[in-house]
């Protein structure tokens, strides 16, 4: 969706499936580490840093960033706010390709 030229449509189906995307995430992390190691977790921050701990995400300020842009996504919506999540979207779609490499089934 992001080859495709920018237009309010497309800007929004974005940020959308980014959000969908990042509640995945983090609640497939949360169900990893709860099922591979007993931990629980109950927050993308909490997750996120215990999926640190065990090496299988990276640090990264992307993963927090990302935190941030979801909760301001789902609170307020601003066309400049939209504007800015949008020409950053790229950066975080890589971040979440890895997870189905480290969480898979044969890990």
């Amino acid at each position: 969706m992001l080859a495709q030229p920018k237009s309010d449509i497309i800007r929004d189906a974005s940020i959308k499936r980014f959000e969908f995307t990042f509640d995945l995430a983090w609640r497939t992390i949360r169900a990893f580490l709860d099922e591979r190691y007993g931990l629980l977790c109950h927050s993308p921050n909490t997750c996120l840093r215990e999926a640190y701990h065990q090496g299988f995400i990276g640090y990264d300020d992307v993963w927090i960033q990302m935190t941030d842009w979801r909760n301001r996504i789902v609170h307020e919506y601003s066309q400049d706010f939209a504007d800015e999540v949008y020409t950053k979207l790229p950066g975080p779609c890589e971040h979440f390709q890895p997870l189905d490499r480290n969480l898979g089934a044969d890990s």
